[in-house]
């Protein structure tokens, strides 16, 4: 694919918003040990691997003297770097089996009430849903008990008083740092800012990217707002995956894939000098239009 570079003077307005984009993911390397050569060994690389795979001019070889000017690093450097492959994010083996499970029990009529809620599910069953059904129809190379002993041992299912089987709300959200939780920051976090650069390097906005965001709250009301804006998410989640999964039925497959998300954030914002006091200010209400 080839892009056009821009004036340097437009990389300067950049400086303020990636300052601010970068500042909670520095907080995260410096927790865990991720030290700034080691960032930037890692910047380097990619440097180098996006300007020769993304911005290679159509029916022309790409030199290393055309990527040494697009990135501002030396030539050797770009010659040793070079080669690696455009980098490839492979799923872990426990998200896509725990995912596409947790996904069917969300989403397909057989597994859900009325209301599109889960059901809570019999081991086994012979004329109804069970969980041995519902993992026998995602995946036949592991027991279903296999993955019930996984899964109550991660806190992702219980048992309630009639030994069914019932989903837990920890099932929706890995948590503690490990390789589900990480999988999904660098793929979340990935498909949202590729869909803000995409919307400024388009012509036009091509992806839905938008927010809600009031400014100037008390504690209480922000604690309300963020109570009420993820039951509101997860509403449009689950009838999101409810339509995706039916679809599925039906679709022959291809290369393409498609990721639908959503973000609920709050926090204590310390006052600006010479800013109102939080008794003088006034809710500021604002719906961003990317």
């Amino acid at each position: 694919m080839s892009e056009t570079v821009n004036d340097p003077s437009e990389g300067a307005a950049l400086h303020a918003p990636v300052a601010r984009l970068l500042r909670p993911l520095v907080r995260l390397f410096v927790a865990r040990g991720i030290t700034f050569p080691a960032l930037t060994n890692l910047l380097r690389e990619l440097y180098v691997n996006v300007a020769e795979y993304d911005f290679a001019l159509q029916g022309k070889e790409q030199t290393d003297s055309r990527v040494s000017l697009l990135t501002g690093i030396h030539r050797k450097e770009v010659r040793r770097l070079r080669g690696a492959g455009a980098p490839v994010s492979a799923v872990p083996a426990v998200v896509s089996r725990t995912s596409r499970i947790i996904a069917r029990w969300l989403a397909d009529p057989a597994f859900t009430d009325p209301d599109g809620r889960p059901l809570a599910l019999p081991r086994v069953g012979e004329d109804g849903p069970s969980f041995e059904a519902l993992v026998a129809g995602v995946t036949r190379d592991l027991r279903p008990r296999a993955v019930l002993d996984e899964w109550l041992d991660r806190g992702l299912a219980t048992l309630d008083g009639q030994d069914r089987i019932v989903l837990a709300e920890a099932a929706y959200v890995p948590r503690g740092g490990g390789e589900p939780q990480l999988y999904y920051f660098g793929r979340n976090l990935h498909d949202h800012i590729a869909a803000s650069v995409a919307n400024i390097l388009g012509e036009a906005p091509r992806f839905l990217e938008r927010a809600v965001h009031y400014d100037g709250l008390s504690e209480d009301l922000a604690r309300r707002l963020e109570a009420r804006a993820k039951e509101i998410a997860m509403e449009a989640l689950t009838q999101a995956n409810r339509e995706a999964h039916a679809a599925c039925a039906t679709d022959p497959g291809g290369p393409h894939r498609w990721n639908f998300g959503l973000y609920v954030y709050a926090e204590a914002v310390p006052p600006l000098e010479g800013a109102p006091s939080a008794e003088d200010a006034l809710p500021d209400a604002s719906a961003d239009e990317r």
